[in-house]
């Protein structure tokens, strides 16, 4: 549109501008002609007669001797005088410059422009006549002709602009629903496609987006299939070991295998039915839902220091005394401190202590899960998904694995997948925060756990949490 108008501007201004200025010079050549007609007038005349009385009967019957713009200068002959008939303008210099030189000239007087016009009358000398040309006859239909010039380029210009806005509509339009289309499968509304129309290159990108649109929808169904029918190719194991549970008799160990176990069957199912729903599954603080970080961390450390003490292991916990609310949903958490929870079990030895610590801010919660293992070699590796970097049962939190009872070609780890550190990742990227590995004080590997609250400037929200979790490091844990 803009293009549109500097170029439709620029090609008005370069033909009206000289157009303008053809018509002020045709005007101007225009008065001049009429002013050497009337003196013209007058060649006959003075051809004939320099008598006062018919000179000036003869001025006063012309055109421009009646309007008061014609006079007539007579040099002396014989005994008679120089003669001035009319109103005289021009100055006595000019008039007898002109009768020497014996051709017309125009002189600027007051009130516009002069026209003398030398005539050889009977006694061989030169009579001048002199035209008086008003300025406002120099420009005369001038004004009207620039009005004109103007109204029509601007009637141009804005005719040009509708008719870009019109073709602009054609291509504008179907590039804006294409990145509506594509704003809106990428927030996981997987139904949007985009109409083929309009110019031919974006047609075709409508075309391949459709096709990639169709393309996504299909693999995501595939993948949901096979995740159903790998989560569905469980349920024989976990029967039998629900019936081996069952057959241990009473006592904590029988009870808490039992449990777990009963835990296993629900999250099977609820991955079967999740990956056969045919909803995207969406975050859960999108839409307001939350839970209480402080509840759920209590009840899982509840669940897992029962393991703890059978190992003798120390389990602390520390910032769960008040409501800490934040936007996931409250199965997530749980996945997620189960997965890392787990792994201190899984790969660091027996007796080594570990503890769970919530720092709460105003814009972000962190929550960090500490061992007393060996470490991390490689903390970059183990933030991959489907990469472990145990390699004995004395890693730290190496990778900070689930399990699915095979082994990792990866790190050579049985048992583990490499998924357990993806699941807190997640978690915590559907809040806009993240997941960082470095060294607890406890000597081992730390997990930082951060999750936003809401849509805050990063570099304020984390300043005031690193500050946070500073002073709670100087103060001792419970």
């Amino acid at each position: 549109m803009k293009v549109c108008l500097a170029v439709t501007t620029m090609v008005v201004a370069a033909f009206a501008i000289p157009l303008g200025l053809v018509i002020q010079e045709m005007a101007r050549d225009r008065a001049f002609s009429n002013a050497e007609r009337h003196a013209a007038g007058m060649g006959p005349t003075l051809s004939i007669t320099t008598d006062r009385a018919e000179l000036t009967r003869a001025v006063a019957t012309s055109e421009a001797g009646g309007d008061g713009r014609m006079a007539v200068h007579v040099p002396a002959v014989g005994a008679h005088p120089a003669l001035t008939i009319g109103d005289r303008r021009a100055h006595p210099h000019d008039v007898a410059s002109t009768r020497e030189q014996g051709r017309a000239r125009t002189v600027t007087v007051s009130g516009g422009y002069a026209l003398l016009q030398p005539f050889a009358i009977g006694s061989g000398e030169i009579a001048v006549v002199e035209i008086h040309v008003p300025e406002s006859e120099v420009s005369k239909g001038v004004t009207t002709a620039w009005l004109v010039l103007a109204g029509v380029g601007v009637g141009l210009v804005i005719g040009s602009v509708a008719v870009a806005d019109r073709l602009g509509v054609r291509m504008v339009q179907p590039a804006r629903r294409l990145v509506g289309a594509a704003r809106d499968l990428g927030e996981g509304r997987l139904t949007a496609r985009v109409p083929e129309e309009g110019p031919t290159e974006l047609r075709l990108a409508a075309v391949a987006f459709n096709s990639m649109a169709d393309q996504v929808v299909h693999l995501l169904a595939n993948e949901r299939e096979l995740a159903a029918d790998l989560s569905h190719r469980l349920r024989t194991p976990l029967t039998v070991l629900r019936l081996n549970a069952a057959s241990l008799g009473d006592g904590p160990a029988a009870e808490q295998t039992r449990i777990a176990v009963e835990k296993l069957e629900r999250e099977v199912d609820t991955i079967i039915r999740t990956a056969r729903d045919a909803k995207p599954r969406t975050v859960a603080g999108r839409h307001g839902a939350g839970c209480d970080a402080a509840e759920v961390i209590r009840e899982r450390m509840e669940f897992w220091s029962a393991l703890a003490e059978d190992e003798g292991r120390e389990a602390r916990v520390a910032g769960v005394e008040r409501p800490v609310w934040i936007p996931v949903a409250r199965a997530d958490l749980v996945a997620a401190l189960d997965a890392l929870l787990g792994n201190v079990f899984r790969h660091t030895r027996e007796g080594a202590a570990f503890a769970v610590d919530v720092h709460s801010g105003e814009d972000a919660v962190i929550v960090l899960v500490s061992d007393a293992g060996d470490g991390i070699a490689d903390p970059k590796a183990a933030l991959a998904r489907g990469n472990s970097g145990g390699t004995d049962s004395t890693d730290g939190l190496n990778g900070l694995n689930g399990t699915d009872g095979t082994d990792d070609d990866a790190g050579g780890v049985v048992g583990s997948t490499g998924l357990g550190l993806d699941i807190a990742r997640r978690l915590a990227e559907s809040t806009g925060g993240d997941v960082r590995i470095g060294r607890s004080v406890l000597g081992g590997t730390e997990v930082r756990l951060w999750l936003q609250r809401g849509a805050v400037r990063p570099s304020v929200g984390r300043r005031a949490a690193r500050a946070m979790v500073r002073r709670r490091r100087r103060t001792p844990t419970r």
